[in-house]
């Protein structure tokens, strides 16, 4: 999804990047060993100090803004809505939105939201950062690169429109012969890195399934490996800045998968008669954010809220829009 125009599917200025210290070289001076030693115990630290959110946490999926709420990025953090069990309204703990203010509330294409998560945390809640990882969108601004890039290595980057309804995006080659999944991270990691500047706590990387569609969907061929190596790189840049992560979607690759992510964001499980696949993660302890467009929320969200699946489940507008509302929360 991303917050202009609608899709489904499902600190930069100084920016501090965490890394994992090297293995201490041959030869290394004693204080060479000691900066590395504490270098390590720095990533370490910063690793257990990442947000993961409990198994049961009420969440919105909001990536349009809203200019009624411009103060606070476009995003309605004062949400209350009475869930689908009934009785008093209640609040989400966790926003997904998008890195960038949307630009109907912004004016331009490249404020970062933090003014959104700044009044999530004074909410008491969480903000993961809604990043686009798998296409290549037009409105980014940093789009031109990736334009360049296509260009001066033989076409060989962007693919074919994700679809019919948005054109305004193209499937990317996440292949590496000609360095374009190299490409891709390095474009990723910049932006993971206006994530942090804005505060968030974690992270969502969307079209990340390339291989599902086949050829003659992305235009490229991509096998499930190339698929694994990809999004476990993706997992691996949002840790080292310090972010939580989603898988998102990717079913037929969640058994590989879930040990590298620390929640599951998916769309239409239920439409689709698919939701047993995101059963791992809640085994291991990791919540599914999820939601639905089409289907009735007294079909599914009973389902949801089970204890076979226990889910936190929503239901938002049937043309797939993420307007603050509609929302309906199941619990």
């Amino acid at each position: 999804m991303s917050s202009t125009p609608l899709r489904r599917f499902a600190r930069l200025a100084v920016a501090t990047v965490l890394t994992l210290a090297p293995a201490v070289a041959l030869g290394a001076t004693a204080a060479e060993a000691a900066t590395t030693a504490t270098t390590a115990e720095a990533g370490a630290s910063a690793r257990a100090a990442i947000w993961k959110p409990p198994v049961n946490s009420r969440w919105q999926y909001q990536l349009q803004g809203n200019t009624a709420y411009a103060s606070t990025g476009g995003i309605n953090v004062d949400i209350c809505v009475a869930p689908q069990t009934g009785g008093a309204c209640v609040r989400p703990t966790v926003f997904d939105f998008d890195l960038y203010v949307d630009a109907a509330v912004a004016g331009n294409n490249h404020t970062l939201n933090t003014a959104g998560v700044n009044a999530v945390h004074a909410r008491g809640a969480k903000a993961i950062c809604y990043v686009d990882a798998g296409s290549i969108e037009d409105f980014r601004p940093d789009y031109q690169e990736f334009v360049d890039w296509h260009k001066s290595h033989g076409n060989s980057l962007l693919g074919n429109p994700f679809s019919d309804e948005f054109p305004n995006e193209r499937w990317a080659n996440i292949n590496n012969d000609k360095g374009q999944r190299d490409f891709l991270l390095r474009m990723t990691e910049r932006r993971v890195a206006k994530c942090v500047q804005a505060g968030f706590d974690g992270v969502e990387f969307d079209v990340v399934n390339a291989h599902e569609e086949g050829k003659s969907v992305t235009g490229w061929t991509v096998s499930p490996a190339t698929q694994l190596v990809f999004n476990k790189a993706l997992a691996d840049i949002a840790h080292r800045n310090g972010l939580s992560v989603a898988l998102k979607n990717d079913l037929s690759q969640v058994s590989d998968l879930v040990s590298s992510f620390d929640y599951a964001v998916n769309e239409e499980c239920f439409q689709w008669k698919e939701c047993d696949e995101l059963k791992p993660f809640v085994a291991a302890g990791k919540p599914v954010f999820q939601v639905e467009y089409k289907t009735s929320p007294s079909t599914f969200c009973p389902k949801a809220n089970a204890t076979t699946l226990n889910f936190n489940a929503i239901k938002k507008a049937t043309d797939y829009s993420l307007k603050d509302k509609p929302y309906t929360p199941c619990r």
